[in-house]
This record gives structure tokens, C-alpha cells and sequence, in this order.
């Protein structure tokens, strides 16, 4: 049996698929649930995604068939038939999605029945069953991308060699998607490509529609979206690579080289747009090192978050930042194969330091791995503890924080103590607002 998790840090799937589809451009999300789902997962991707909003047609305006007894009994593809309708009505929308909850999916409501019923008009119209039982935000993630790749993706056999296409950085459970797809986007675009994102600054619907002329799918991540990766390459034969998230230079280098590689960049073209990154990054470090050495801001770190951040976040703070980050406790639902390459990420840092990586789901158990791995004071006259510290994580993480008395940073759903506009931490321009935001932690008070 599954342990309980205690304050957790992720949305049910249905949740995940109203954020996906909500920040996808002019795509309406229609919901077939009950009362008060659509209320209660809007509250969560506003408040706790550094206060984002509803976009262009959800939150509270959220369309929803709002299925009570009486659907439960005779069923609900009736009025599931009447939502779509009035929504398209009413709502000015290139795509309607339709997605369930729980109930509906218990009750084995078909809702392709409904769907089908409006192929062939003006409106474009596609469904999943996205019910929450199914699992977290992730889930309801790969689903929804699934479906777009399988039903909304036009097939094209000619391949565009200078096109790829980029996901696995998740829509608001990745509070800061938008900056973090614009930033890497960027590096892709200096070793000379165009690159559809689907959820990031300019894009349009058409971008995905025709995205399966990419020459390459590249996956930002080892665990979030690879799933989808496979249904598109089956379906429209476009090859897909999975690299981890990068922050900073290390993690950035490793990143363009995987790219590089596995699009056939010659190697000395790579290594010239990694020169001039490291060039302008370094000189902001520079400006730093005075007041870094004076003040000795180097610190022992804890990071908690999913597995996308968390080992990103390590490796930055390791080999960039020169910090100790000792102990890394990683927050998503994952299996026995998943969490061994996880693992794999948090090896080879040039710095040499190893952190110790956890995989648990449960808040409350966060302050309990750090007196374990540094150990608490016996009273011995030289005592290595966790001081001076840092924890980046969530906000749920800042009760731990004030009780051991270290600082610390919200950089991971969810954050309800920051507003969240265009800030990304990813590639080099991101690892310096990174820096920005951590150092000026410790020296806020001064």
C-alpha cells in the first residue's frame, strides 16, 4: 500500500492537464467533472505558481459540466454534449480540450462520443480522461501532450533540418516555465536552430500543429514528458533525446553538447558558443568575488524539489557557486528505474562533492534527513552541523528553515511568497539571476 503524503507539492492529474492546456495559446480547456473541481485546482495554479493568474479561459471561467447525482446515476454524456456546445458558443477558442475528473472516469462516461459529434464543424474539438485518481500534475502533463501529439499534430514526412521541438519544463508546476523555456530556447537558437516550445513567449497554435516537421524532439528532462516523446516519435517518426535541466555553466556545457552531438554540430561550433557564454557569465562573477570572499556567503545547501530541479540546482550551486550542497531531497513519485537515473545526475561534478540524494514525497520528513546527514551536537568542542546553511525549496520548506534558523530561497512548487512574472534560472543568463536572488538572501538584512 502507498504511504499518505503529508502537504503535498503537486495538483492531482486533472490539475495538471487544466495547467497545461490553459497556457497553451487560444485552447480552451472544457471541464467534465464535478462541483468544485474546477475551484479548487484553480486555487492551487494561482496561488501557490507565484500568483499567475487564470489565463486566457480558466480559473473561475473555467467551462465545466459541474456533473452532480443525477449525471452520476443516468450519465453524464448529455450534458457533456451541451457544454461543448455552449462553449464553443460563447468562448472564442482555435481548440477545445475536454478532460474529466474522477467521477465521470468511474462512472465510464465516454466522452469521444460527445467529441465526435461536432468533427467536421468549425471548431476543432479533442478529449482525454484525465480523471485525479490517475495521478499527480506530471501525469495529467504527459496526457494532455499525448493527445495533442496524437490527435492534433498534423503528420508530415518531410522533415525541416533546422527545426526542433523542446518540452519537459512543466507548465506552472515549474513556476517559472515561461522564462526557463525563453532561456534555453535561446541557447538552441545560438547553435542555429528554431525551436517550437508550445508554451513559451510567441508561440502559436500552429507552431505545434505543424511541429512534426522538427528534424528532433528534445526532452528537458529524464522523467516529465518521455512518455510523449514515444507516442510522437511513433506517430509522426521524429527522433527524441532526453537531457537534464541546466543551470549555470557546467550544466549548461553538458547540455549543449548533448544537443550538439545528437544533432551532428560540428564540435568546434559548440565549443566556440560555450566560450562566449562563459565569457560574459564569468564576468558577472567576477564583479562578486570581492564581497563573496569578504563576507563569506559560501554555505552548506539543502534542495528539495522534483527531479528536474533538484539536480540542476545541486550541480550549479556545487561547481558554479563553490556552495556544499550535502544533501538533496527529491519530491517526485517515481519508480525503482526512474529514481536510478535520477541519481545518475547528481554524479561527476567537477567540484568532486557528492550529495547524499533522497527520494521522499513527504514534506514533514525534510528536517529529519538533514540532522541526519550532518549529525547533531554532542557537545563536542569542534562540531560540523548544518551552519552556516541554506535550504532552496518550496514554501512549505520555510518552516523548516525557521526552525534550524537558515535561510532560505522558494525556487520549487509551491511558492506562495513570490510573484512570478518572466524569471527563468535556466542556462547562463538564468544561473545569474539564480545567484542574484540566493545572495541577496544573505546580505537582505544587513
Amino acid at each position: 500500500m502507498s504511504k499518505f503524503v503529508e502537504r503535498p507539492r503537486y495538483v492531482c492529474s486533472l490539475g495538471g492537464a487544466v495547467g497545461t492546456i490553459k497556457v497553451l495559446p487560444r485552447t480552451v480547456p472544457i471541464l467534465h467533472a464535478a462541483t468544485g473541481c474546477g475551484g479548487n485546482v484553480a486555487t492551487a495554479l494561482n496561488q501557490a505558481a507565484g500568483y499567475m493568474g487564470s489565463g486566457y479561459c480558466a480559473g473561475q471561467a473555467l467551462p465545466s459540466t459541474n456533473t452532480s447525482e443525477r449525471e452520476i446515476v443516468f450519465g453524464g454524456e448529455e450534458r457533456l454534449s451541451e457544454q461543448i456546445a455552449n462553449t464553443i458558443k460563447l468562448v472564442d477558442g482555435d481548440l477545445y480540450f475536454v478532460i474529466t475528473g474522477c467521477m465521470v472516469d468511474m462512472i465510464g462516461d465516454n466522452i469521444h462520443n460527445s467529441i465526435k459529434q461536432f468533427n467536421g464543424g468549425k471548431a476543432r474539438v479533442i478529449g482525454a480522461e484525465t480523471g485525479g485518481f490517475r495521478g499527480n500534475y506530471y501525469k495529467g502533463y504527459e496526457i494532455v501532450l499525448k493527445t495533442l501529439f496524437q490527435d492534433f499534430v498534423e503528420k508530415n514526412p518531410a522533415k525541416d533540418k533546422g527545426l526542433v521541438n523542446l518540452w519537459g519544463v512543466v507548465p506552472i508546476q515549474d513556476v517559472f516555465w515561461k522564462g526557463n523555456l525563453t532561456l534555453i530556447k535561446d541557447l538552441l537558437v545560438k547553435l542555429g536552430y528554431r525551436v517550437n516550445t508550445f508554451f513559451g513567449e510567441g508561440e502559436t497554435l500552429e507552431d505545434l500543429q505543424n511541429s512534426a516537421a522538427a528534424a528532433l524532439n528534445i526532452v528537458v528532462s529524464d522523467t516529465f514528458g518521455v512518455e510523449a516523446a514515444q507516442v510522437f516519435e511513433e506517430v509522426h517518426s521524429v527522433p527524441y533525446i532526453t537531457v537534464p535541466f541546466p543551470i549555470g555553466d557546467h550544466g549548461s556545457q553538458r547540455f549543449l553538447r548533448a544537443i550538439g552531438n545528437a544533432l551532428g554540430i560540428e564540435k568546434a561550433f559548440v565549443e566556440k558558443v560555450i566560450k562566449e557564454e562563459q565569457a560574459r557569465y564569468y564576468s558577472y562573477f567576477e564583479r562578486i568575488a570581492d564581497v563573496y570572499s569578504d563576507l563569506d556567503l559560501q554555505r552548506y545547501a539543502v534542495v528539495v524539489g522534483d527531479s528536474n530541479y533538484t539536480q540542476a540546482l545541486a550541480r550549479f550551486l556545487a561547481d558554479d557557486l563553490g556552495w556544499l550542497p550535502g544533501l538533496a531531497v527529491v519530491t517526485d513519485f517515481l519508480d525503482d528505474e526512474q529514481k536510478d537515473t535520477v541519481r545518475g545526475q547528481f554524479n561527476g561534478y567537477e567540484s568532486g562533492i557528492e550529495a547524499e540524494v533522497v527520494f521522499d514525497t513527504d514534506a514533514s520528513n525534510v528536517g529529519k534527513y538533514i540532522a541526519r546527514h550532518w549529525g547533531q551536537s554532542r557537545g563536542q568542542r569542534y562540531f560540523e552541523g548544518f551552519n552556516p546553511g541554506f535550504i532552496l525549496g518550496s514554501a512549505i520548506d520555510r518552516d523548516i528553515a525557521e526552525k534550524l534558523g537558515v535561510p532560505q530561497l522558494t525556487v520549487t512548487y509551491p511558492i506562495s511568497n513570490r510573484v512570478v512574472l518572466d524569471r527563468g534560472y535556466a542556462g547562463y543568463s538564468g544561473a545569474l539571476r539564480l545567484t542574484e536572488d540566493i545572495l541577496s538572501v544573505l546580505v537582505g538584512n544587513r
